[in-house]
């Protein structure tokens, strides 16, 4: 990718699906070099994203390996659209996690994500992500840096109205309600905002009070992308205050995709989940002022606050 940026998360699980196609045929690396006249070390390689593959070496590949239909398909998109520029890779300054991420956001069909004390950033307003974005930065980035942040995060919501539109089903903890990020104008607005997409038929948002108690959320907010193609699998992300985590391994991604079914159940409807966010603007209304002004002895307490920046 262009700016300097490592190889892509998708050109990455290329790389990791043509070397468990190669171990499935019980086939070692120096024999498929062998059987294709290429050094064992261009296998190598290839296996370990050292380089991309081009496309008719990825068809003789796929030749070797007993390859066809529809999985073979999917593997010749994701080579074509392994290097491809998206409107993120104008930004320099993202870091290469992030461009990862938004690029298979911007692929995905549908994200399941639990928020615990931040809104997703694909429903954020921008005062609210201003406010979230400013408070993750300083003092280490300058004001540029975090307009062009709000800048990319206003973009990647287009996806939510495009054709097809991406569907969004969001978890989302009591607590992140009772947060006021940026003021009490601020976060009344941004719950505003909720209800209005809560009426969009691509968005679901559901509330987890905070009398469900313990919950399979734990304390890590996670993302669970899944994309149209068959042979393109679930991933999961996980964004820490250091860094990001990608989850790829089927049974990992299962248990992230249980514990979301989990909150889901245990989580109030959508319906009742609308009403309550109306209800947490209307409060909001009547508190106006300085979010250090006010007095909330009712709101759960929380140790520490996950950054979620990222999303």
């Amino acid at each position: 990718m262009a700016g300097g940026r490592g190889p892509t998360l998708r050109r990455r699980r290329l790389a990791s699906e043509l070397r468990i196609l190669r171990e499935r045929a019980g086939i070692t690396g120096e024999q498929a070099g062998a059987e294709l006249g290429w050094s064992v070390s261009k296998i190598s390689r290839i296996e370990t994203c050292q380089v991309g593959v081009r496309a008719r070496d990825l068809a003789a590949l796929l030749d070797l390996y007993g390859v066809s239909g529809s999985r073979r398909d999917a593997l010749t998109e994701l080579a074509r659209t392994a290097a491809l520029r998206g409107w993120w890779d104008t930004y320099e300054s993202i870091p290469t996690e992030y461009a990862n991420y938004i690029s298979l956001e911007s692929e995905a069909r549908t994200i399941r994500c639990f928020s615990q004390t931040l809104i997703h950033g694909l429903l954020q307003t921008e005062d609210y992500a201003h406010a979230v974005i400013r408070a993750a930065l300083i003092p280490f980035a300058p004001a540029a840096e975090i307009d062009r942040r709000v800048e990319v995060r206003m973009t990647r919501q287009k996806i939510l109205k495009q054709d097809p539109p991406l569907n969004v089903w969001m978890i989302l903890d009591q607590a992140a309600l009772y947060r006021v990020v940026g003021d009490r104008d601020i976060m009344r607005r941004q719950c505003e905002f909720l209800v209005q997409q809560c009426e969009l038929p691509n968005v679901t948002i559901q509330i987890l009070t905070s009398a469900v108690g313990a919950h399979p959320g734990g304390t890590t907010p996670f993302s669970i992308l899944a994309f149209p193609e068959v042979y393109d699998p679930d991933v999961v992300y996980i964004e820490t205050l250091a860094s990001s985590l990608w989850i790829e391994n089927d049974s990992e991604v299962h248990r992230y995709s249980l514990a979301f079914d989990q909150l889901r159940a245990i989580a109030v409807s959508p319906d009742e989940s609308a009403e309550l966010i109306s209800q947490t603007a209307g409060r909001l209304q009547m508190e106006r002022g300085p979010a250090r002004h006010a007095q909330q002895p009712d709101r759960p307490r929380h140790p520490h606050v996950a950054e979620e920046s990222a999303q």
